[in-house]
């Protein structure tokens, strides 16, 4: 069996409070797991090109006001 198999398994034992708690820690554990690769991504300079195409778009018009 796989660690993720055995992770899966223990998770459908889980009683219905446990996995409340199990749900609750892991939207925070992921939120914080993506927050930590944006912010890589940024320093990595990975999301410039995107930023430039949007910043070229606003400039000409090709943007509508929220």
């Amino acid at each position: 069996m796989s660690r993720v198999e055995s992770i899966e398994s223990e998770i459908a034992a889980l009683s219905y409070e446990e996995l409340a708690a199990l749900r609750e820690w892991f939207i925070e554990f992921d939120a914080a797991a993506w927050d930590r690769q944006l912010a890589r991504d940024v320093t990595a300079g990975e999301l410039d090109a995107l930023a430039d195409e949007a910043l070229r778009a606003h400039r000409a018009g090709e943007t509508t006001d929220l």
